[in-house]
């Protein structure tokens, strides 16, 4: 479908154009010390703070995401870490935050249409798509989740599950 068929269902379904958040609106319902490092990081406050369209933050996604990780691979020290924290995505000790988790901080402070996310999740370039289903688990109630990834379930586009190429692994979207 592109653009404009979508935006034709949408006003025939009296469904609103924008995406409103569940949850905490100033956090995006993210980890605090995901979100203290991203906030804190030169790159989000420095880079990405100059991008004000959705479009120059998908070509910034084109250019700068590796990986769709929370944290840059090998910045985390999780040694001495124990129990329910030890060793756990986004939990413990923070490190350097991705590229990618910066960005998809920047496209919720963009307050994305629906539209928009929809682009994203049939973008060519796999990492798009991929922060697209991120923006969505983070920013929507559950209860639309099947909604929204339902037609992607059996994609076989094929993508990176973390940091490639040390460490990552190709996977299809399906699977990931």
């Amino acid at each position: 479908e592109d653009e404009h068929d979508l935006v034709f269902e949408a006003k025939r379904k009296n469904i609103p154009r924008t995406l409103t958040p569940y949850g905490n609106e100033r956090t995006m319902n993210m980890n605090s010390l995901v979100l203290t490092n991203i906030q804190n990081s030169n790159y989000f406050k420095y880079q990405l703070y100059d991008l004000n369209t959705y479009h120059q933050v998908i070509e910034e996604i084109t250019r700068k995401v590796k990986h769709l990780e929370p944290w840059e691979k090998g910045s985390r020290k999780t040694a001495g870490q124990t129990g329910m924290c030890g060793g756990v995505r986004g939990v413990g000790a923070g490190g350097v935050v991705s590229s990618a988790y910066c960005i998809l901080y920047k496209l919720f402070t963009l307050k994305l249409t629906r539209n928009q996310v929809h682009s994203m999740l049939n973008h060519n370039f796999g990492f798009v798509r991929g922060l697209g289903f991120l923006y969505l688990r983070y920013t929507q109630h559950p209860s639309t989740f099947w909604d929204w990834f339902d037609p992607y379930l059996m994609d076989e586009e094929v993508g990176w599950s973390g940091n490639r190429p040390a460490g990552g692994r190709r996977t299809t979207n399906h699977h990931w």
